[in-house]
């Protein structure tokens, strides 16, 4: 598990937004990168090349289950 810590000074290395963790997932709340990096063993996978990026609608709903209000 991340701890809060953790998650409060990491950012999304693209777009340099903040993240939200979702499950083995982390996931900027950038609009435009709608990046999404997973955790393996506890530990985050930060590269670019190995992140996913959302659709849209999968990013919204991401971020209103988080209660970022977006969309």
């Amino acid at each position: 598990m991340i701890s809060k810590e953790l998650l409060d000074i990491l950012c999304c290395p693209e777009s340099k937004a903040d993240l939200v963790l979702d499950g083995n997932f982390l996931v900027s709340v950038d609009k435009n990168t709608r990046r999404r990096y997973r955790i393996e063993d506890d530990i985050p996978i930060m590269l670019i090349e190995e992140s996913e990026q959302l659709d849209m609608e999968t990013w919204k709903e991401i971020m209103n289950k988080h209660g970022k209000g977006i969309g």
